[in-house]
Parts: C-alpha cells; structure tokens; sequence
C-alpha cells in the first residue's frame, strides 16, 4: 500500500532573489518594494507594473506573503496602488528629513490598524490564517509604520543610479551603500566610468 501523501499546507514560501515574477525587490523592506511596482516613476512615462488586479495578486505572491495569487479586486488594486504612493511620499521625507504628509500617514495607519495575516501552528507544521488581500497590505503597511517610524528610517537611501527611483534601506556597516543593487545600478555604473575613462574622460 502507498504511503498516504501529506498535504502541505498553504502558506507563504520565502522567495529568493531580487527579481522575481517581474518586480524588483531590491530594497531589503516590503514596505519599500512595493513603491518599486511603479517602475520608472521619475521618468516622462512611468509604468505601473501593478496594471491588473492579477498583477497585485502576482506582487503578493512575488513578495512571499502568500502562497498561491489570491485573485484581488478591482478596488483592491486602486486601495494597494494609494498605500503604495502614501508609502513613497513617507519614505521620501524621511529621506529629505522632511515633516510627514498627514493624508498619507492616515492612509498608511488605516491600513496597518487591519488585521494582518497569522502564524498559526497546524499538525504539519506552520500555517497562516489571513483576511484575504486586505490582511495581506495590513502587513505591508505594518512594516512601513515599523520602518518609517523607528531608528532605521534615518537608513533610507535613494539609489544613485542614473533615472533609479528605487528606495532602499541601507544596513551596510559604513553606510555609504549608493545603489538598490550592485548587481544592477552598480553593474551599469561602473561599465560607465570604465568606458568614460576609455574616451578619456575620467580624472
């Protein structure tokens, strides 16, 4: 007789990698990665990688908080895409040690005063209970209230790359990280001095 197959239970898989699924998650932060679902944002035509509410769905599997895509709402989508430019705006005056839009913090505190997923112990292990999409960006908005509102928000950097809009937080020891990714930004920077200095351009 077969062993009986266990079922695994639906649950978050802790995703690896700075691209995953088409979105970047570069800046060591939920709160700060799904600012970077609108790419290009500093340029004439920005695109906004969460055009569906599939997409949202896609960005949440993406950003490990859940297993399979929950299949959000129209208005689900309108209601990340708010949370996500009120989480911009905060980080970017914590950035310019600016004072706190006060519509953009009530966006945020409204969403992390949700319910947020839970970490419950089932017989085969660890499982999450949830509320659907809106526990899910209770969760997100949670980490931005932790982040932008403790020590680490004096950590925010804005990468240096040319055009980059991508926020980050920096937990390299020096401090002095300048870009969302070495293997990115950093990559295209340094092919870029190297070709200056070829055409004799550098010091």
């Amino acid at each position: 007789m077969a062993p009986r197959k266990k079922q695994t239970p639906e649950q978050p898989v802790a995703p690896a990698g700075e691209l995953r699924d088409g979105f970047k998650f570069r800046s060591g932060r939920l709160c700060l990665d799904l600012p970077a679902s609108l790419a290009a944002r500093l340029k004439a035509e920005p695109k906004d990688l969460l055009e569906t509410p599939h997409d949202l769905g896609r960005w949440l599997v993406a950003a490990g908080l859940v297993a399979k895509n929950p299949e959000p709402t129209g208005e689900e989508l309108r209601q990340a895409r708010e949370l996500r430019e009120a989480l911009y705006q905060l980080a970017v005056a914590r950035l310019r040690n600016e004072g706190l839009d006060s519509k953009a913090r009530a966006v945020v505190n409204r969403w992390a005063a949700e319910p947020p997923p839970v970490l419950q112990l089932s017989p085969e292990g660890q499982t999450w209970t949830r509320g659907g999409v809106h526990s899910l960006l209770a969760a997100v908005a949670r980490d931005g209230v932790e982040l932008l509102g403790g020590p680490l928000a004096e950590r925010i950097r804005n990468c240096e790359g040319e055009g980059c809009a991508l926020l980050f937080v920096d937990t390299s020891r020096s401090g002095l990280r300048r870009w969302c990714s070495m293997s990115g930004c950093g990559n295209k920077a340094k092919v870029e001095e190297f070709r200056r200095r070829q055409r004799g351009e550098g010091g």
